[in-house]
This record gives C-alpha cells, structure tokens and sequence, in this order.
C-alpha cells in the first residue's frame, strides 16, 4: 500500500468517526475509524521512513579526457596497430 493508500485510510477513518451517526448493531463506527486513522498513520511514518533510506546520493561521474593521438611522423615504422 503506498503513501495515497494510507492517506484513504486516514480519510475514511475519519468520515466514519467524525462526519457518520450511523448504528449498526454489533459495530462501532467510531472505534473502526479510529482504528483505520490508526493503521493510515503507521502506514505513513513507514513509507516515509522507507522512502527516506532509499534516497541514496550518487555523487557525479568524473569526465576522464583521453590521452592525445601520439602523431608518427612520417617515415617511422609502425606495426599497424598505431603502436
């Protein structure tokens, strides 16, 4: 469940507690919202604390510049190879 997950929870838990007068018998409206505030909120602080160890800093890659050609002159011997 991600972060807007737990935002729902919150959010639903919250109708249920504070905006319903509903009676059903053998339910608590009030305690089941409280209950999904609850486990919303946990869920928050988890995936913050997740998403916080998962911020790694990749420091930047150094540009290596290649070494010049060597120029033969002319008449020198080369193998082929540019060596």
């Amino acid at each position: 469940m991600g972060l807007g997950g737990c935002i729902i929870l919150i959010a639903v838990g919250a109708i249920l507690t504070f905006a319903t007068d509903w009676n059903m018998e053998g339910v608590n409206l009030t305690v089941v919202g409280l209950i999904l505030m609850a486990v919303g909120l946990i869920g928050v602080a988890t995936f913050s604390g997740i998403a916080r160890r998962r911020r790694v800093v990749v420091p930047p890659t150094p540009v290596v510049e290649e070494e010049p050609h060597h120029h033969h002159h002319r008449g020198e011997y080369t193998d082929g190879y540019g060596v």
